[in-house]
């Protein structure tokens, strides 16, 4: 099981609870919502006389949809915020793994975003002086004889990952980008792993 799986489950493990609680919190605001629609709608029911009682039906048919859709509206706002709680967890575990899988996962991204070896990396300020110049040369070394990333002396406002400038095409490897993007490919089995069954 490698960095990233561990992280995922770990993720997995620390939103589920999370997810747990808003879920019973959202099942009983939607309880009451219903019981309350429910309640409105028999009391206007029962009030009402013989004649009026097909009017009657239709407004405590009209109450319980309301309140099905109101149900819906809550449960999916937990779950899109459960979803996002989700992805912001992931970046910032991801930002603040040891410096040896850090460094091998930034690697991994520069050997991928320089297939030919050339560019100039930046990192944040942080990271330049933390992994910068062991993340090149560990590219560098890998890449073998192709290997000519160099380390930028400017940095950026990044909160993990790189940049990688090659002539006037600048790649954003920042971790904030590559998580944004990975979202709108797996938001829907983010989701489907956080709500079995949902």
């Amino acid at each position: 099981m490698n960095g990233i799986e561990k992280i995922i489950q770990r993720i997995d493990a620390d939103v589920q609870t999370g997810i747990d609680e808003l879920l019973s919190e959202a099942r009983e605001n939607a309880a009451r919502i219903t019981a309350s629609c429910r309640a409105q709608a028999d009391e206007l029911a029962a009030g009402l006389a013989k004649q009026n009682e097909k009017a009657a039906a239709s407004r405590k048919e009209h109450l319980l949809s309301v309140s099905q859709m109101e149900t819906r509206k809550v449960t999916l706002s937990v779950r899109q915020e459960m979803v996002d709680a989700a992805f912001s967890q992931a970046l910032s575990q991801l930002c603040s793994l040891p410096d040896g899988p850090y460094t091998d996962t930034v690697v991994h991204l520069l050997l991928h975003a320089a297939p030919d070896g050339r560019g100039c990396v930046i990192f944040s300020e942080t990271d330049r002086a933390r992994i910068g110049a062991a993340a090149v040369a560990a590219a560098n070394r890998t890449l073998g004889d192709k290997g000519r990333l160099t380390l930028a002396e400017e940095t950026r406002p990044l909160r993990g990952g790189f940049l990688l400038v090659n002539g006037s095409v600048e790649v954003n490897c920042s971790f904030e980008t590559l998580i944004r993007l990975a979202r709108s490919e797996i938001s829907g089995e983010a989701a489907k792993r956080l709500f079995p069954g949902a």
